[in-house]
């Protein structure tokens, strides 16, 4: 009768011995290489998400911005409303809405931007922080990403300061 013969089962050596030094370690091995890896790769995942929802925010608060403001009956209800529409979008996505920078220009700046046919543009522009970035030294400052956003609307043909006043 044949005997086979495993690794561990050699001619020579008893039952436990013959091991040799790397014996067990490619499991350890695939874990250190696995956490290397998958831990840089899971904070880019969640900084590109953050990335993603205050571009979201901020292309938001843009259009929403331009859309109140040529509905608006006077450019100082304009303006407030603006600012309302601004501060609500950027509050739905957690961000800071008093560090934006709201920027209104118009295309009729010399008769006012609530003329008929002009077009008014809202650029808001954000800085959104990175996650896991200590607010230590003002690291905050350099560990965000500044996003910008432009929406364009135009006022209607039809508007008038009679018919804008009028609920």
């Amino acid at each position: 009768m044949r005997h086979w013969r495993t690794p561990g089962n050699r001619p020579g050596r008893r039952a436990g011995q013959g091991r040799s030094a790397e014996d067990g370690t490619a499991s350890l091995e695939f874990l250190t290489a696995g956490l290397l890896l998958l831990v840089p790769l899971v904070y880019l995942v969640v900084a590109l998400a953050a990335l993603q929802g205050g571009a979201l925010a901020v292309e938001g608060a843009a259009r929403q911005a331009a859309r109140v403001y040529v509905q608006a009956p006077t450019e100082a209800d304009a303006q407030g409303r603006a600012d309302r529409a601004v501060r609500v979008s950027l509050t739905d996505y957690g961000l800071d809405a008093d560090a934006v920078a709201v920027q209104i220009s118009c295309s009729a700046a010399s008769t006012g931007c609530l003329t008929r046919q002009a077009s008014v543009s809202v650029t808001v522009i954000a800085r959104v922080p990175l996650p896991l970035v200590p607010d230590l030294l003002s690291l905050s400052r350099a560990g965000s990403v500044p996003i910008a956003a432009t929406a364009t609307q135009v006022v209607s043909r039809f508007w008038s300061a009679d018919v804008a006043a009028r609920p």
